[in-house]
């Protein structure tokens, strides 16, 4: 599934793309795709509409258009594809939402599972969606609050691993990123989250922010089929330091990196810097 950094970099492709076009007409050949409204009465909506800007809250992208807000999730495997005016635009199985702009070029969702969702919302009634209200604060200095995020840790019952997948404690954080910030911070993904220290759960804080801002800047992560907007695969596979590295060496101590599940999720991380530390729970 594509995480935050991989969601905002697509947002940021398909703003040079398509910011500023007019639909002329949309097409839906998978119905279920749209959650709300109605399908002919979103694609009848839609026509004549400017796309002003395009926003994203955690993993979800916000096309803002003159008088609604399209919110799209992307989920396992969802992308855009963009094809420019006097260009033959391709269309396969997997080709589900097609927005034909006035200009001649368009922009079609293609997801080979099936499992991404648009909804169309009156103009900025997008932050009241139902899988947007309740997203935790996004993994940024500014709106990331460590108080607010150690008395989240306090109050939990939960492994720090699935803890961070709660998109309620930190929105856009996945399973990737979620392995390499507790490698970062030297906390074993099963590491009760209330019985984490106030300098771990510090440097747990501070990894979260550090590792998505950077990972943003390279582009996100290729893992499989995801690519950007521009067609373009991330870069930050070439930083991870213990996702997808089982067995390879650590790059702090050079101890073989273990794969184990936790909360049905692969994990990796390494036993000899990442110790799974018995305390009494509070």
């Amino acid at each position: 599934m594509p995480e935050l950094p991989e969601v905002e970099t697509v947002r940021k492709g398909l703003v040079t793309l398509v910011q500023d076009k007019t639909v002329a007409e949309v097409i839906v050949r998978w119905p279920k795709i749209i959650e709300s409204p109605a399908v002919d009465t979103f694609c009848q909506k839609l026509i004549g509409q400017v796309i002003n800007d395009i926003a994203r809250r955690g993993k979800f992208l916000i096309f803002e258009f003159t008088d609604f807000d399209l919110i799209s999730h992307l989920r396992m495997e969802g992308k855009y594809e963009y094809t420019p005016k006097n260009t033959e635009a391709p269309v396969d199985k997997h080709t589900h939402v097609i927005f034909k702009f006035t200009d001649g070029s368009q922009l079609s969702y293609h997801d080979v599972r099936k499992f991404g969702r648009m909804a169309l919302v009156e103009k900025g009634q997008y932050p009241f969606y139902k899988g947007i209200k309740q997203l935790g604060p996004e993994p940024v200095e500014e709106e990331f609050s460590l108080q607010a995020f150690e008395k989240k840790l306090q109050h939990s019952s939960s492994l720090i691993k699935p803890l961070l997948l709660n998109q309620k404690v930190v929105a856009g954080l996945g399973n990737i990123y979620a392995d390499e910030v507790l490698w970062l911070a030297k906390i074993h993904p099963q590491q009760p989250a209330r019985t984490l220290t106030k300098k771990e759960a510090e440097s747990l804080h501070q990894a979260i922010i550090a590792i998505l801002a950077k990972a943003v800047r390279a582009g996100g992560t290729t893992i499989r089929s995801y690519k950007n907007a521009l067609g373009e695969a991330g870069f930050f596979q070439v930083s991870l330091n213990v996702y997808g590295k089982t067995g390879e060496p650590c790059p702090r101590c050079e101890t073989p990196i273990k794969k184990i599940k936790v909360a049905q999720r692969g994990t990796h991380f390494c036993p000899h810097c990442q110790k799974l530390k018995r305390r009494k729970l509070s």
